[in-house]
């Protein structure tokens, strides 16, 4: 397996359809919720809606920078999440979210290993491995979470 496929397994397993770190996934969290859960407000944290927008908007900049476009995200704007305000709303919200995880787990399993440690964007961001890993780390962060806010949720 080479490093691109191994980093590929790492996504799916955050995103998709793993358990190995944290004995659950993204999918698996969310996909049961329905709109008043994922948007019910624990103490003063975020909700599970806002948290699945944040990691949905950076899916979403690095796959148009993996299609050959520009990195138009900003960590400002990240948090700026329309009101879910019906099942429809999270519906679509969670669909799109498992899409583009699914499609940057793609982009990463097509990456060329040679290109794992080019410069992504500018230098100042470091490599595509370094994004890559960024992104996992980052996931399994706001998984953790989603998953207490989740326990407090269904209580």
């Amino acid at each position: 397996m080479n490093h691109s496929q191994e980093l590929t397994k790492r996504c799916r397993e955050v995103f998709l359809d793993g358990k190995f770190i944290a004995l659950t996934n993204y999918k698996e969290l969310i996909q049961d919720l329905d709109w008043k859960q994922a948007t019910q407000k624990v103490s003063n944290f975020n909700t599970i809606g806002l948290l699945v927008f944040h990691i949905n908007y950076y899916l979403n900049g690095v796959n148009k920078v993996f299609e050959g476009g520009d990195l138009l995200i900003k960590d400002k704007f990240s948090f700026d999440m329309s009101p879910i305000t019906s099942e429809t709303d999270w519906k679509k919200m969670r669909t799109e979210f498992l899409s583009n995880a699914e499609v940057f787990c793609n982009h990463v399993d097509k990456l060329p290993e040679e290109k794992l440690d080019d410069v992504f964007v500018k230098e100042a961001y470091g490599t595509y491995r370094r994004n890559i890993n960024g992104m996992i780390e980052h996931a399994y962060y706001h998984m953790g979470q989603i998953s207490l806010l989740r326990k407090a949720v269904l209580s």
